[in-house]
């Protein structure tokens, strides 16, 4: 046996998967692209004074100041109000969100009517827009409604199916769901809500699934959004709660930013692990093969 022969058979090893070599790799690669919030989490443990002094992962001493001064924050209310505030939106907002845009991609996928083409495509075309064009009309016409200084702005709109992303994603995968259950129900006298409900809706978990987690961490994450419509301390979410915690005093206390930083990353980490089986099946997966 030659030598490249004999490597090659201890590389990719006995039962023929995939060679070490591979894995070594992507361990290395997932190293260098997870050391950032590796670093963020050490940082979070360190003095201010030792954050900029030190590249590495592991602080000099263990302490966990930073957390118990930074929850605390510069103004009367601690990070628990805001983050009550964050899940006051969040929440409705999914809600809406997954109600409307189910309806909406189940008319799409499954009825016929006139200018379903053109509304389809009218639909996608709106997910080229940018999202600041918008900004200036939403703005007046929440102005003329009364609802400047309140959540309305941040949660009504998603409940007329604008996050067309969503929309689009559960027709793709609707279309890809065999229609043989649909029309057993139909002949035993369902509806189309009660088909909706008893047949599509259990199909479209993993989907579904995916729009929640998609949601959840693009609402946590929003900035601009509560910064236009927010005007009062109090109903600050934590994105304007920890931006206004840089702003507060001449010199940052980094130490604490980082703290609350690493907290509220918590939500969002603990949701996609909690729904990574069902979201990784939503997001690459069409349908349920018939």
């Amino acid at each position: 046996m030659s030598a490249a022969a004999e490597l090659n058979e201890r590389a990719v090893g006995d039962d023929g998967k995939t060679p070490w070599l591979r894995y070594l790799l992507l361990a290395a690669t997932a190293i260098v692209m997870l050391y950032p919030l590796l670093w963020l989490v050490g940082a979070s443990f360190k003095s201010n004074s030792e954050i900029f002094t030190s590249a590495g992962f592991w602080p000099s001493k263990f302490s966990l100041d930073a957390y118990a001064k930074g929850w605390k924050t510069s103004t009367e209310y601690t990070f628990a109000t805001y983050f009550l505030n964050s899940f006051l939106i969040t929440i409705p907002r999914i809600i809406v969100t997954v109600i409307s845009c189910v309806l909406v991609a189940y008319a799409f996928a499954r009825f016929e009517f006139w200018g379903k083409k053109m509304l389809f495509s009218i639909m996608v075309g709106t997910m080229m827009l940018p999202l600041i064009v918008l900004r200036l009309p939403q703005y007046l016409v929440f102005r003329e409604l009364g609802w400047l200084d309140s959540y309305l702005p941040l949660i009504v709109p998603s409940a007329f199916a604008t996050d067309t992303f969503f929309v689009f994603m559960l027709v793709q995968f609707l279309r890809g769901i065999p229609r043989d259950m649909e029309e057993a129900a139909l002949i035993d006298g369902c509806n189309a809500l009660q088909l909706l409900w008893h047949i599509i809706v259990p199909l479209l978990k993993p989907a579904i699934i995916s729009v929640i987690v998609f949601q959840f961490i693009w609402t946590m994450n929003d900035f601009m959004g509560p910064l236009i419509y927010l005007a009062s301390v109090e109903k600050y979410p934590v994105s304007l709660a920890l931006k206004m915690s840089i702003g507060a005093t001449e010199e940052v206390e980094w130490a604490n930013v980082i703290a609350i930083s690493v907290v509220a990353l918590i939500p969002s980490v603990a949701v996609f692990f909690a729904a990574q089986k069902h979201f990784i099946e939503g997001a690459t997966s069409s349908g349920v093969k018939g």
